[in-house]
């Protein structure tokens, strides 16, 4: 590739058969493949001199060509916001996300979230990843607190970006929901996609639902409600809380997949009820985090405290003790 972003090459013999995205990523390591696939969308991409789709198959001895446009400058200014900042070195930043932040903005909502207070404590960052996302390579709930990793550099924000695609990054959730199951460990499996009906929510029961796996165990049991440890395996949207509202057993203070009457029928205490529905938000935390070093392949791993809220509530919980019956 030379200085002005385009790029030639020939597809070889192992090339043969494979989906173009696939074969552009081989020969351009440096180019995450979510950004190849949106160079190809764009029509930045020829085979040929003709634009093909991401899962055209690729003939050896294809001439593939393309361009790789300069990164839009970012519309968000940086702002003195606050940040728990647990880890940082020239190649990454480990924050603990409090709840009630966005991670980045949206159109038309281009301040007070984590971009913005990046972006003041890191000014280079607005050339690293996605336009509106610099340097981020996950994103947590507006609702959901926890550790979160920001790549400082290219080369970091491509292997954190693998490491998440290979699914070699661990995440370790804590959340409150409402009920006992009646076990002491389960897993989730079902697909998750965009409701057929409410586009704004995602659900298990969508035609175009992709897989989704939740591992969970019992951590601490309460009178109406229940603490669990939650693995989960795949990254979809909302997926524990879709996923536990699906189990019948939703986040307590969940106001989009916490339906009343599921509660109501989890919890039969009204007391207990009456103190969960006092939860501002998701009872839902990231407690853990681990990856490798994009730099050194280091083992890591962060564990985030309680957030204050939650950790209220547990304690209010404990105080009434766990019903016998």
């Amino acid at each position: 590739m030379n200085g002005n972003g385009a790029f030639t090459f020939l597809a070889t013999a192992s090339d043969s058969g494979e989906r173009l995205d696939t074969v552009i990523s081989r020969h351009l390591p440096d180019c995450s493949r979510s950004m190849i696939t949106g160079l190809i969308r764009g029509e930045n991409v020829r085979v040929g001199g003709k634009h093909k789709k991401p899962g055209y198959r690729v003939r050896a001895g294809d001439e593939i060509s393309g361009h790789i446009p300069p990164p839009r400058l970012l519309d968000c200014r940086p702002e003195p916001i606050d940040i728990d900042i647990r880890f940082e070195d020239p190649h990454i930043i480990v924050l603990n996300k409090q709840p009630g932040l966005v991670v980045h903005p949206a159109p038309g909502n281009t301040t007070g979230t984590l971009v913005n207070a990046l972006l003041y404590h890191c000014p280079g960052l607005g050339k690293i990843g996605h336009v509106i996302r610099p340097g981020i390579v996950h994103r947590l709930d507006k609702d959901t607190s926890g550790p979160l990793v920001v790549a400082k550099t290219t080369t970091a924000h491509q292997n954190l970006s693998d490491q998440f695609k290979s699914r070699k990054i661990r995440k370790t959730y804590l959340a409150l929901v409402y009920g006992n199951p009646e076990s002491d460990v389960g897993t989730i499996d079902m697909p998750i996609g965009r409701h057929p009906k409410d586009r704004k929510r995602m659900s298990t029961i969508s035609p175009t639902g992709r897989e989704a796996l939740t591992l969970w165990r019992v951590k601490e049991r309460f009178t109406g409600a229940t603490l669990l440890e939650v693995d989960i395996r795949t990254g979809r949207t909302h997926q524990i809380r879709v996923h536990c509202a699906a189990a019948g057993h939703p986040v307590v203070g969940d106001r989009v997949y916490g339906k009343r009457k599921s509660a109501d029928r989890r919890c039969k205490d009204k007391s207990v009820l009456d103190l969960l529905n006092t939860a501002p938000r998701q009872m839902l935390h990231a407690w853990r985090l681990e990856f490798s070093h994009p730099a050194t392949a280091k083992k890591m791993a962060f564990q985030s405290p309680l957030p204050q809220d939650l950790s209220a509530l547990i304690d209010a919980l404990r105080a009434r003790g766990l019903d016998p019956n």
